[in-house]
């Protein structure tokens, strides 16, 4: 029969890789060590359960195969595998933006909830000390169960990165949107001010034309007024002298 410890590893040994080669291309740089630092974490978690739970099976006398010292057991040895896998995980999380660092604590839930339904359907082929070899079938179902939590887990998040990716793409777009016709605006604004402005120059140096113009000919016409008569007679004498001229 298996014990709790194989069917423990062999659930997390599947479950963790998969969202692993899942989530390749979202975990940032560190996300190629999250199977190595979730195992870790595992560890790590392991000797501090057994710190806890040899002083109190000692000194308070819990029998961890009665109930319900089992289910206490269980509960405080969940909260620690629980805690240190959720922090490791949120450090991977937290290298990028679009990974929501939520994602931690409810992957930490979900694979210990998982595995406990597992060992609730299979209790009757877990021991506290058995032989992995001899209770391979029961492997195999914590492998698979790892597996599928695995790929849920790891598509779920992938899915919400993707949507997360298209709402920014479609977000930065809009503003790019906007920025292009406020520019095209503006651009066209200046334009028509220019138009505008040429416009009321050309007018102006009309007018100013005109307004030379009409002071040129009342000059002209003033200066004819004032010397008119004398070039009249100046014409008439040299009209004479051309006159005798052609005689002669």
């Amino acid at each position: 029969m298996l014990d709790y410890v194989s069917a423990g590893m062999a659930f997390y040994v599947t479950m963790l890789p998969v969202q692993e080669w899942i989530l390749e291309f979202r975990l940032g740089y560190l996300g190629r060590y999250w199977s190595l630092i979730s195992a870790a974490g595992l560890f790590i978690g392991f000797l501090l359960c057994a710190f806890i739970f040899v002083p109190l099976i000692i000194n308070m006398r819990l029998d961890p195969f009665k109930f319900p010292d089992n289910i206490v057991m269980s509960a405080i040895a969940a909260v620690v595998f629980g805690i240190i896998l959720c922090l490791g995980q949120w450090l991977i999380l937290r290298q990028t933006e679009i990974t929501p660092r939520i994602f931690a604590l409810l992957n930490t839930v979900v694979g210990i909830i998982v595995y406990s339904l597992l060992v609730w359907f299979n209790q009757k082929s877990l021991v506290w000390s058995g032989n992995p070899i001899e209770g391979w079938k029961t492997g195999l179902i914590f492998l698979v169960g790892g597996a599928v939590t695995g790929a849920a887990t790891g598509k779920t998040l992938d899915f919400y990165c993707y949507r997360t990716e298209q709402q920014l793409i479609r977000i930065e777009k809009e503003r790019v949107e906007k920025e292009t016709q406020e520019r095209e605006r503006l651009e066209r604004e200046r334009f028509e001010q220019e138009k505008l402005e040429q416009e009321i120059f050309e007018a102006e140096m009309a007018e100013r034309k005109r307004i030379e113009r009409e002071e040129a000919l009342e000059e002209e016409r003033l200066w004819y007024e004032q010397h008119g008569h004398e070039d009249f007679e100046y014409n008439e004498d040299d009209e004479d002298y051309d006159e005798e001229d052609e005689e002669e």
